[in-house]
């Protein structure tokens, strides 16, 4: 049995509100595509409805997948969950807010071309925010993207957004290196790319700011400056390794 093209993975952590118009964008979207598809959510401890939810959408929508589990472990863990359970030729990692438009995914599949990874950006100057943040959230979104290029990943604008593709043998691989749980994942699973040789195209999008993030930024972001410091120095440990092999 061949591998869809395409598997999109959906972390989500209390999403009731908005997981059936969720879902049925989604739906929508990929009926009318040629290529093969499936769709995981992965439900990260929920204690609401989102789980019964996406359950009922599924046993009615083929290609529909709910991982449900408990307690709430991060979205680290869940992206993480989803990447190594879910296959396809690529795997597409979006935020259950769809903030970053799912049609936006065939920019990403375009722009992969001989890549290993191709990653949503705000900042570019070819972007489209037709929403954009709170200004204090974007003042401190730049700040903190400041830190990582410096420290981790440099010359990456956006190691956040939530809408990231990649082949699939990068990131079964990728993922299954990763350690964090929490909202760090992101610049992790980043950064041992980079470590491990795989190439990263970043992708102007389209991108409207949605109500209800799950970060709090003085708390969330303080923790991902000490991962931020932490993975610095493991990255060096990895990277002899990579030379030694």
């Amino acid at each position: 049995m061949s591998l869809p093209y395409l598997a999109v993975i959906v972390p989500a952590y209390n999403e009731e509100a908005r997981m059936l118009p969720t879902l049925q964008r989604l739906s929508e979207y990929f009926q009318a595509q040629a290529y093969t598809w499936s769709v995981t959510v992965v439900s990260d401890g929920s204690t609401d409805g989102t789980g019964e939810i996406v359950d009922r959408f599924a046993t009615q929508n083929p290609g529909f997948h709910l991982i449900s589990y408990g307690p709430n472990k991060g979205k680290g863990y869940a992206v993480r969950t989803g990447m190594l359970a879910a296959d396809g030729e690529f795997l597409l990692f979006s935020d259950a807010d769809l903030a970053a438009p799912i049609e936006e995914v065939e920019k990403l599949l375009l722009a992969i071309g001989d890549s290993d990874i191709a990653i949503g950006s705000r900042p570019l100057k070819e972007s489209r925010l037709e929403i954009r943040q709170p200004l204090f959230r974007e003042w401190m979104g730049r700040a903190f993207n400041q830190a990582v290029q410096l420290l981790a990943v440099k010359g990456i604008h956006d190691t956040q957004c939530g809408f990231k593709l990649f082949r699939q043998p990068a990131a079964k691989d990728i993922f299954s290196r990763c350690k964090l749980d929490g909202f760090s994942f992101d610049f992790e699973s980043l950064l041992i790319a980079r470590d491990c040789g795989y190439t990263i195209a970043e992708v102007p999008i389209r991108w409207s700011h949605q109500e209800g993030s799950k970060v709090r930024l003085l708390r969330d972001g303080s923790r991902m400056l000490i991962d931020l410091i932490r993975l610095r120095l493991a990255g060096k440990k990895r990277r002899l390794e990579q030379r030694a092999d």
